[in-house]
C-alpha cells in the first residue's frame, strides 16, 4: 500500500522513520512519500520537503511566514492528490497537519495521526475538529485517552515512541575522544534546541553558566540542519564544545543539563540526566501563550509526573542568577539531584517500554 506521512520537525522525523519501519514490518509492499527530514528518508521515504524549510517557531513567526506557510500547504495538497495515497500519517505539527487533515478527509483519504497535538495544553476545541477529520488517533500519553474521552472520541494508546529510540541506541564507546572531550572531567551538556530561533533565544543564556561551573566542560549538541556559524556567533567565548548529531551519546556521559523544552526533556530524562528546562520566544508570542495555555507546566516530564520534578525557567525567570542556582542544586551532591533522580525512575514506569513505533504500524495496517 501507498503511504503519505508528514512530519514538520526534528523529533517527528526520529519517531516517522521508526514508524516507517513498524509499517513495513506489517506491510512488506508498503511504500512512502511525504514531508520529514534524513531520518525518514534513510528508511525509504520519498522526501518531498525538509523539515528544516518548514519548522517555525512561536505565533510571531509564525505570524511573520503565513505567505510561506500558504505556499507550503498548496503544495503539500497537490503532491497528495497527486499521489493518491492509500491512508495519510500525520505526525504532531498540528499548525500544518490539522489543515491537511481536513483537506484529505475531504477528499476521501483515510487520516492517521501519530502522536497528538497538545490539543489539551491549549485551544482545547481543536479535539472536535481532530474528532471530525481524523479516522485513527494513536496516542502516546495515558492520561490523553481521557482527555478524548470529554470529546466521546475513541484513541489508540500505543505508547511512547521515545522509549525505542533510546532502547536500539548504543554508546560510541569513543564518544569523548572523537569530540576532544577530557576524559576525566565531567560534562554539563546544553540542548538548545533544533531551530534557529531556538539557538539564539537560548544558547547564549545558557553559556553565561560556564564560568561558574570551570571544573566541568560544557558541550553544546549541535544538529547539521542549522549552519556551524550559528553556534561559533552565539559562543563568542570559543570555550565550548559542539558535537553534531550525537545528543544521546551526549547525555550518555553528561552529569547534567540544560534544555530547551521541547521533546529532548523527556529524552534527557530518561536517560537519568538532572536537568533545568529552558524556555524564551518573543514577548508577543509569550503573552498570547500565557493566556491561552491550560497546564501547569510546559515540560513533558512534569505534565506526565503531574507535578515539578524539574525546574523550568521560562521568559524573565531565565537569567543567569537562577540558571546557576538550579545547575547548582542537580549537580552530584547537590540540594535537588537525588529527589530529581528517583523522581525520574517512577517516570519511566508511566512511560513504559519500547514497542510503540512497531504497535502504531500494526494498527495502521489493519485499520487499512
Amino acid at each position: 500500500m501507498k503511504y503519505y506521512i508528514i512530519a514538520g520537525e526534528r523529533s517527528g522525523d526520529l519517531h516517522g522513520s521508526n514508524l516507517i519501519k513498524g509499517i513495513r514490518a506489517n506491510d512488506k509492499d508498503a511504500v512512502f512519500r511525504g514531508w520529514g527530514g534524513d531520518l525518514m528518508q534513510a528508511e525509504g521515504l520519498d522526501l518531498v520537503t525538509h523539515y528544516k524549510d518548514t519548522a517555525f517557531m512561536g505565533f510571531l513567526e509564525v505570524a511573520m511566514n503565513l505567505h510561506k506557510i500558504s505556499g507550503f500547504l498548496k503544495k503539500c495538497k497537490a503532491d497528495i492528490l497527486q499521489y493518491q495515497p492509500d491512508a495519510l500519517v500525520l505526525i504532531d505539527y498540528p499548525g500544518f497537519n490539522l489543515r491537511i487533515a481536513a483537506f484529505a478527509k475531504q477528499k476521501g483519504i483515510k487520516v492517521f495521526y501519530y502522536i497528538s497535538p497538545k490539543v489539551w495544553a491549549w485551544n482545547q476545541k481543536r479535539a472536535w475538529k481532530i474528532k471530525q477529520n481524523v479516522d485513527h488517533m494513536f496516542v502516546i500519553f495515558p492520561f490523553e485517552i481521557d482527555f478524548y474521552k470529554k470529546f466521546d472520541y475513541k484513541v489508540d494508546y500505543v505508547g511512547n515512541p521515545l522509549m525505542d529510540a533510546i532502547t536500539s541506541f548504543t554508546p560510541d564507546p569513543d564518544f569523548r575522544k572523537k569530540n576532544n572531550l577530557e576524559e576525566g572531567r565531567p560534562v554539563i551538556a546544553l540542548l538548545p534546541g533544533s531551530r534557529h530561533q531556538e539557538i539564539v533565544s537560548m544558547l547564549d543564556i545558557m553559556l553565561k553558566a560556564q564560568p561558574h561551573f570551570p571544573e566541568y566542560q560544557f558541550v553544546i549538541a549541535g544538529v547539521k540542519n542549522l549552519p556551524e556559524s550559528l553556534y561559533a556567533n552565539v559562543d563568542v567565548s570559543g570555550k565550548s564544545i559542539v558535537v553534531y548529531e550525537s545528543t544521546y551519546d551526549l547525555l550518555h556521559v553528561a552529569a547534567a543539563a540544560l534544555v530547551t523544552s521541547g521533546t529532548a526533556t523527556l529524552e534527557t530524562a530518561l536517560f537519568q540526566v538532572p536537568e533545568v528546562v529552558c524556555y524564551k520566544t518573543s514577548g508577543f508570542s509569550y503573552a498570547i501563550a500565557k493566556r491561552l495555555i491550560r497546564v501547569p507546566f510546559i515540560s513533558l516530564v512534569n505534565l506526565i509526573m503531574e507535578k515539578e520534578v524539574v525546574r523550568e525557567l521560562i521568559q524573565s525567570d531565565l537569567n543567569e542568577k537562577l540558571l546557576v542556582e538550579e545547575l547548582r542544586a542537580i549537580l552530584p551532591g547537590g540540594a535537588k539531584h537525588d529527589t530529581q533522580v528517583q523522581d525520574y525512575l517512577k517516570l519511566k514506569d508511566l512511560v513504559g517500554g519500547p514497542g510503540a513505533s512497531e504497535y502504531a504500524g500494526k494498527l495502521i495496517v489493519e485499520y487499512i
